[in-house]
């Protein structure tokens, strides 16, 4: 039986008066499975052609503290005390910084991994 998930994409925007950015994860949430995960992917060298001056470091070092708090680990801090639901919606949270995430999405599923996996590559991997 398929069950409602939300999934919202994480966004690197290194200069954030220009508008640009580029798709660099995927959450997914599936409250009925109890499911939150990210998944990311940084293309140094895309990126670059965005901004040259892109700090990599801090921009992977923010993405694995986003998949931190998706696990809900505790060195992700005071969010790894809430609820999944919670998690996500913090996650997914309008903010102004070099990862942002798109609005959230829906759909229904019977495999939240298997959508990570999907919208991971038709999403966030280059076209290959």
């Amino acid at each position: 039986m398929p069950h409602v998930f939300e999934y919202a994409l994480l966004r690197a925007v290194p200069r954030q008066e220009r508008g640009e950015f580029m798709n660099v994860g995927v959450i997914v949430y599936c409250a009925p499975l109890d499911f939150l995960c990210a998944k990311t992917h940084v293309d140094g060298e895309r990126l670059r052609a965005l901004d040259p001056a892109l700090d990599l470091e801090v921009l992977e070092a923010s993405l694995r503290h986003l998949a931190t708090s998706c696990d809900g680990a505790p060195a992700a801090g005071p969010v790894s005390r809430t609820t999944i639901g919670q998690r996500f919606r913090w996650l997914t949270a309008p903010r102004s910084t070099i990862v942002q995430t798109s609005p959230a999405h829906t759909g229904w599923t019977d495999d939240p991994s298997a959508e990570v996996t999907r919208l991971f590559e038709a999403l966030v991997l280059p076209p290959g």
